[in-house]
């Protein structure tokens, strides 16, 4: 069993508070990105996790074995661990078999039939004797990956492994080495501020933010059901509206709305705070009927598989009117300026007190 586990780990770099207790179960067999901006510590925690840093305080345990702890610190290469790098790092002056070689113990690197297991994993069969120069960017990045998982190391880790590639060739190759990881069984662990890539690859996601995790669950519940504001901001797009809440019910500017606690759900407090929406619970209904909020189309921003509307709703009456704008995901063109009206469906999010 190949379990990454890490309890309670703290680093400093210099006199900068890097991680601060972070806590995180990767199952054996299983892949788990951490997701997070820049600057949040994700390459610092895949680092400790790698044994180039080492932590404060923390235990890190990779199976049954203690890579880092009270009194105790493995060296990089003792670890099992395999490190894929962000451009994959590949020497050109060698052929592709030859780099996939290089992973391997020295005695075993000549005539080694795992090269070519590991190319066919990756979906490189018959690549052994081309240079890195004849191969795509998206080869690249498997030739790379096959060389990382050549040694059958206990836990791979990624460091933001699509982020050179283009943007047409992101999707197939993620594709690609998410097949790859499933074959092989690896455990692995993947740091990425690219939420696609992250809740596409992964069978688990860890939002990391200023140094600590935020949220750690499945992908659909990381972007269906985000613990906090912060974690539901930085997971795709989201309509926030100003509510108070009563008997489960939030009053806001789009109506109201049948609303739920934050994570998991359950029982709302009554109280003020904000409840959240993603704008595909969002839908845009003709203006002449009488279901949903009235609105006004002010723009949008088309990306050909679908567009995200704007529209500006008014609520209330007099002094106490909200004027709101709010993002409606529609499959198609962006409508005209005009108006429209607004309605919704499924629960929203409720976080108490937020602003």
């Amino acid at each position: 069993m190949n379990t990454l586990s890490i309890r309670d780990l703290d680093v400093t770099l210099g006199d900068l508070a890097v991680l601060r207790g972070v806590h995180l179960e990767v199952p054996s067999g299983s892949v788990t990105a951490v997701l997070g901006p820049s600057g949040c510590g994700k390459t610092t925690l895949l680092r400790a996790v790698a044994g180039f840093v080492r932590p404060d305080r923390g235990e890190i345990r990779v199976g049954d074995t203690v890579v880092s702890g009270p009194g105790r610190h493995l060296a990089p290469e003792r670890r099992g661990i395999a490190l894929v790098p962000q451009e994959g790092a590949l020497f050109p002056h060698l052929s592709v078999g030859d780099n996939v070689a290089f992973g391997l113990p020295r005695a075993q690197r000549r005539r080694s039939p795992r090269v070519a297991e590991v190319l066919d994993l990756v979906g490189l069969r018959g690549f052994q004797d081309r240079s890195p120069s004849e191969l795509s960017g998206g080869q690249q990045q498997r030739v790379a990956l096959a060389r990382a998982l050549a040694p059958s190391p206990s836990l791979v880790l990624l460091d933001e492994p699509f982020s050179a590639l283009d943007a047409g060739l992101r999707e197939s190759v993620r594709a690609q080495v998410r097949d790859a990881l499933e074959r092989s069984a690896t455990t692995a662990l993947v740091v990425t501020h690219d939420q696609d890539e992250a809740l596409s690859v992964a069978d688990s996601v860890a939002i990391l933010d200023e140094g600590r995790i935020l949220m750690h669950a499945s992908p659909q519940d990381v972007y269906r059901a985000p613990t906090g504001l912060g974690v539901a901001r930085f997971v795709g797009q989201c309509v926030e509206l100003s509510a108070e809440v009563s008997a489960g019910v939030a009053r806001t500017a789009l109506g109201d709305l049948v609303v739920e606690a934050p994570g998991a759900g359950g029982e709302v407090d009554a109280g003020r705070g904000v409840v959240m929406l993603r704008p595909e619970q969002l839908r845009l209904l003709p203006v002449d009927g009488v279901a949903g909020t009235a609105g006004e189309v002010v723009g949008g921003e088309y990306f050909g598989h679908d567009a995200l509307v704007r529209v500006r709703v008014t609520a209330g009456q007099g002094s106490g009117q909200e004027s709101v704008e709010v993002q409606v995901r529609t499959l198609g063109e962006i409508p005209e300026r005009g108006a429209v009206r607004v309605g919704v469906s499924g629960p929203a999010r409720f976080y108490p007190g937020a602003r």
